[in-house]
């Protein structure tokens, strides 16, 4: 009996240490923040979309490969009047300077969709700020404005981007509509995806760059518009202080 109590207070010993082994590894393998985000019910979303009894939308297009159809898509803002937000990558904005300043002389919105297009959740805080700033940088020495919308690649963030980026003065934002054009299913597909979930205040994700992108965009605009909704620039969708965002990402107004 002694000899079998022994050998239990043995395993138990072997477990606690081995567990204790575990828990040192992975605290210092893993960034402190992502494991204590686990055991914290509390988490940081983005702005997905905008609580408001006005008829408005925001389209955003994000630019990160490719420029065949930009001026196109420009063209066709321009001829129903209607400005709207590009998301751009550092490496897009520095091969395209000239589509940069053309995008915002037209009156468009520009925000930074990061430096290298990399997952920001698996960055650290340091690594976050350098693809901020670098993004900030490039875009303002082009069309003379710092950048206040943050888009992260992939949709892809934690706690950690979600608060650095609020550190650098910037409004993370996803989307409540993915038109899911870069799958290149075709027009129809595009236009009832966007046009049968949209809603006051629904952010539209767009590629500048999608293959049906100048056919499937005049009928979207047109059906939104005859529906009654107006399209705005995001920063005019959004508001800026005083608000809170509920569990499902949707950004809302304090009384």
């Amino acid at each position: 009996m002694k000899i079998i109590l022994l050998r239990r207070k043995i395993v138990v010993k072997f477990l606690i240490i081995a567990i204790l082994i575990l828990g040192i590894f992975v605290w210092t393998k893993y960034d402190k923040e992502d494991i204590i985000s686990v055991f914290n019910n509390s988490k940081e979303l983005p702005i997905y979309c905008v609580h408001t009894e006005k008829k408005q939308v925001a389209i955003s297009f994000d630019a990160a490969w490719g420029d065949q159809y930009s001026r196109e898509i420009l063209d066709i803002l321009d001829k129903y009047n209607i400005k709207t937000t590009f998301f751009l990558v550092e490496f897009w904005a520095d091969k395209y300077p000239e589509v940069v300043k053309e995008i915002h002389n037209r009156g468009h919105e520009i925000g930074n969709h990061s430096a290298n297009h990399p997952k920001m959740s698996q960055l650290s805080k340091e690594q976050i700020t350098k693809e901020l700033k670098e993004t900030e940088k490039t875009i303002e020495n082009i069309i003379g404005e710092k950048t206040i919308l943050f888009r992260p690649p992939f949709g892809d963030y934690n706690d950690r981007l979600i608060n650095t980026c609020r550190e650098n003065g910037y409004y993370v934002i996803q989307w409540d509509v993915d038109s899911l054009d870069w799958r290149e299913l075709g027009v129809q597909p595009v236009v009832d995806r966007v046009t049968k979930n949209v809603g006051n205040g629904s952010i539209i994700l767009f590629h500048n760059n999608a293959k049906y992108v100048t056919e499937y965009l005049p009928i979207v605009l047109k059906k939104l518009k005859s529906d009654g909704y107006e399209i705005v620039p995001i920063s005019k969708l959004i508001y800026k202080d005083n608000f809170y965002i509920n569990t499902n990402g949707r950004q809302i107004k304090k009384n």
